[in-house]
C-alpha cells in the first residue's frame, strides 16, 4: 500500500466565539480559502495540484451549508478543477477528513489532498442543524439522550473525578498554552489572519486566560447542573440507564469545558511521488487511523476504546508512542484517557488544549494533529497519537509517525 505523508500543516488563531471576537466579521468561507490559500503558498504548488479538498465544518447550515468545501476552492486560488467534500463527524470532522484524505492516497486515489476544516461558532451557533439523536422522540428515548455536558458529569461521577480535579486540569491547560505561546512552539503552523487591505485581524489565540487559577475556578457554578436536577432533568434520564450511580456529581462548567471559538485548520497530504515532483520533503507519515461507535449516553468515552483498537490493530502498545494530544471537550474526557492508560500527563497536551484555547468543532481535529507534528519535531519524539471523543458515542484517533 503506498505510504501517506504530511508535508505540512497550518491554522488560524481562534478567535472568541462570539461578536466582540476579533474573527466575528470573517464568514467560514473567507476562512477556509485563507487557509487552503496558504497551503498553496507555503509549498509553492500549482492550483491544480492536489486531486480534492476534504473540509470537516459540523453545523453545516447557513454559510456554512451547501457543500462548504467546494465553495472554498472556488473561494480560493486552486484550480476550479478541484472539487471538494463536505464532511460531519462532529468533534472529529477535522481529524475524519484527514484520515479520509490519507486512505485515499493510501489507496491511490490521487497523489495528494488538502484536508482540515471550519467552524465559525459565533456565526453559525451549535446546534443551529437540529440533531434526530436529540430532537426525535423515538430515538432520544430509546437511547437515553442526554446533553453533552451532562454525559461529561457522568464520566466524572463513574470515573471518581472531583471537582478538584477537573479543575485543576483546566488551570494546567491555561499554564501550559500561555508557556507555549511565550516559547513560540505554535510559530510553524500558524497563519495570520488579515483583512481585504493585508492588514492582520488576529494573530495569536485570544479565547486563553493565563490568570486561571484554582480559586477563580472553585467560584463559578457547575454549567449543567439545573439541566440535569430540575425536573424533568437529564440526571433522571441518566440514571435510567446507569442505576448503580447514586446521582450525577455536577463538576464542569465554562472554565473546565472547552471554549466556544472561530478557527480554521488545513493538512497537506500525499504520497512520495508528490513530494518529489513538488521539491518537498514530508514531515511525518500517517501511519494508522481508526473510528468507533461507543455508549450513546455517557457519549464522551470513546477516545479510550479508539485507542485500544488503533492500538491493537496495528502491533502497537501504549508505551510505544511518545506524546498524546486528547481533545479537551471536557476536563473528565482527558482525566479518564489517562486513568485508563496509566499514562503521564506530561506526555499528553503537552501546549494546553481546547480548555485554554477553544474548540472550533470542524476543525479542531485537524489542529490537534498539526500539533502534535510540532511537538514530536520540537521534542524530537516518534510516534504521536491524536484522539477525540464525539458526540452522541463516537471516537476518532491518528498515528503519526516522523520521518
Amino acid at each position: 500500500m503506498t505510504e501517506a505523508y504530511i508535508y505540512d500543516a497550518v491554522r488560524t488563531p481562534r478567535g472568541k466565539g462570539r461578536k466582540d471576537g476579533s474573527l466575528h466579521e470573517v464568514t467560514a468561507l473567507r476562512l477556509s480559502a485563507l487557509t487552503l490559500n496558504a497551503v498553496k503558498a507555503r509549498n509553492n504548488l500549482d492550483g491544480h495540484a492536489i486531486e480534492d479538498v476534504i473540509w470537516g465544518n459540523v453545523t453545516q447550515v447557513m454559510e456554512q451549508g451547501g457543500c462548504l468545501a467546494r465553495s472554498a476552492v472556488l473561494a480560493s486560488d486552486l484550480d476550479e478543477s478541484i472539487p471538494g467534500l463536505s464532511i460531519n463527524r462532529f468533534c472529529a470532522s477535522g481529524m475524519e477528513a484527514v484520515n479520509l484524505a490519507a486512505n485515499q492516497v493510501r489507496g491511490g486515489a490521487g497523489e495528494a489532498y488538502i484536508a482540515g476544516g471550519v467552524e465559525m461558532m459565533g456565526r453559525v451557533p451549535m446546534g443551529s442543524d437540529g440533531a434526530a439523536v436529540a430532537v426525535d422522540p423515538t430515538l432520544a428515548m430509546e437511547k437515553y439522550f442526554v446533553p453533552q455536558g451532562i454525559s461529561a458529569d457522568i464520566i466524572a461521577t463513574e470515573y471518581g473525578f472531583s471537582r478538584d480535579d477537573v479543575d485543576s486540569l483546566a488551570v494546567e491547560s491555561q499554564r501550559r498554552a500561555k508557556k507555549a505561546w511565550d516559547e513560540n512552539r505554535f510559530a510553524r503552523s500558524i497563519i495570520t489572519v488579515r483583512d481585504q487591505n493585508g492588514l492582520p485581524i488576529l494573530d495569536h489565540d485570544e479565547f486563553m486566560r493565563p490568570e486561571t487559577d484554582m480559586q477563580t475556578l472553585g467560584a463559578l457554578n457547575p454549567s449543567f447542573q439545573q439541566m440535569g436536577e430540575v425536573m424533568p432533568g437529564f440526571d433522571a434520564v441518566a440514571l435510567l440507564k446507569y442505576p448503580h450511580l447514586e446521582r450525577i456529581e455536577h463538576v464542569h462548567h465554562a472554565g473546565n469545558s472547552s471554549g466556544i471559538v472561530d478557527g480554521a485548520a488545513a493538512i497537506l497530504i500525499g504520497n512520495e511521488e508528490f513530494g518529489r515532483k513538488h521539491g518537498l520533503k514530508p514531515r511525518a507519515r500517517i501511519r494508522a487511523t481508526a473510528k468507533i461507535g461507543t455508549d450513546p449516553t455517557i457519549m464522551l468515552t470513546g477516545p479510550v476504546p479508539v485507542t485500544e483498537k488503533i492500538l491493537r490493530e496495528n502491533g502497537l502498545e501504549i508505551g510505544d508512542i511518545d506524546l498524546f494530544e486528547v481533545n479537551e471537550a471536557f476536563a473528565a474526557v482527558v482525566l479518564r484517557f489517562c486513568q485508563a492508560f496509566d499514562v503521564d500527563m506530561e506526555r499528553v497536551n503537552v501546549n494546553g488544549g481546547a480548555i485554554a484555547m477553544g474548540h472550533p468543532l470542524g476543525a479542531t481535529g485537524a489542529i490537534i494533529i498539526g500539533t502534535l507534528l510540532d511537538e514530536l519535531e520540537r521534542q524530537d519524539k516518534e510516534l504521536g497519537l491524536a484522539t477525540l471523543c464525539i458526540a452522541s458515542g463516537m471516537g476518532a484517533a491518528t498515528v503519526i509517525e516522523r520521518v
